[in-house]
């Protein structure tokens, strides 16, 4: 997940904004450069690859998954959590916990040094578990070995960097051999994912692309087409973290997304406390993500043990706030 010689990352209080689905690079010209990596996914070779979600093993897509809420007339519960904090043993177990919680779709970040669209917490977190060996290889093998085991799907959140360090097609089969289902690329701009959406397809991977409040409506509509799994709406301008109350305005975005697609719209950012959920829920969205308090439940724990505790209360709180 490092390159080498580099130690845990040090948290960013101000990581770039947001924009267009994607956070800016502290130096945007270089997505253009042929030294980036979205120039390096582009030299990915291309064909057409018709993408059909499919049930593996015990479970299904993550499209298939939120379609089967929608039709019991309920949200979905996707709670989010650091791989690797407060070590991989306690992540599998927290694994096995969330789905039996009741989560529909459980989204596992990826450890990176670079975290661009994370608060504090995440930050923390990515860097605790960097510290403690986390890496790739030894992410995808725990995954490997607990995926089987759950009922529901798993999507990871991985930034651009390890994704390039092996390439689209290697990353994306690596993935799909550890029973992940879907990913989120935040920091892979939109005009920049057609590469790697093929890698994707080409391994039954759902991509799931980002609308943020500084999205604009064409682009809300084209990335609405895109997105495979689901629309990750994002309610803040900013990074992940909790906050005082849900920006009202989601409300009017998600009328507006809903009216140019009939997938899944999932929000995410600054949700933290069973009241959040339960607004997003009667705003009309299919699927409420939480994260950052969710981190905080492992990683902020005086041991494993007391850490899955306090995860199993918390998430029981939220999936019970959601009608």
């Amino acid at each position: 997940m490092r390159s080498k010689g580099r130690g845990p990352a040090t948290p960013k209080p101000w990581p770039p904004p947001i924009v267009d689905g994607a956070p800016l690079s502290p130096n945007p010209s270089r997505l253009s450069s042929s030294t980036s990596p979205a120039y390096a996914l582009a030299k990915t070779p291309r064909s057409p690859v018709p993408f059909v979600p499919v049930a593996n093993g015990r479970s299904l897509s993550v499209a298939q998954t939120l379609s089967r809420v929608r039709e019991q007339r309920k949200t979905a519960f996707i709670p989010y959590i650091t791989a690797g904090d407060p070590d991989l043993a306690t992540t599998a177990q927290a694994l096995k916990l969330l789905d039996a919680c009741g989560a529909d779709v459980i989204e596992l970040g990826m450890p990176s040094s670079d975290p661009y669209a994370d608060g504090p917490v995440i930050q923390a977190s990515a860097a605790r578990a960097l510290a403690g060996g986390a890496t790739v290889d030894a992410v995808l093998s725990m995954l490997k070995e607990v995926t089987p085991e759950l009922s529901c799907p798993v999507v990871l959140f991985s930034y651009l960097g390890p994704i390039v360090r092996r390439g689209a097609t290697n990353f994306t089969a690596s993935v799909k051999e550890a029973g992940v289902k879907g990913l989120v690329v935040p920091d892979l701009p939109y005009a920049e994912t057609c590469a790697f959406r093929h890698a994707a397809r080409n391994n039954n991977l759902e991509l799931v692309l980002l609308i943020t409040p500084t999205t604009p409506a064409e682009r809300t509509k084209e990335i609405a087409q895109a997105s495979q799994g689901f629309i990750y709406v994002v309610s803040v301008t900013g990074v992940t973290g909790p906050r005082a109350n849900v920006d009202p305005r989601v409300k009017d975005r998600l009328k507006k997304i809903k009216q140019v697609t009939q997938k899944a719209v999932a929000v995410g950012f600054g949700i933290s406390t069973p009241e959040h959920v339960r607004q997003i829920a009667e705003w009309g969205a299919d699927a409420v993500i939480i994260g950052s308090t969710m981190v905080k439940q492992l990683g902020e724990a005086t041991s494993p043990i007391e850490g899955l505790k306090r995860l199993e209360k918390y998430a029981r709180s939220l999936k019970d706030a959601l009608p």
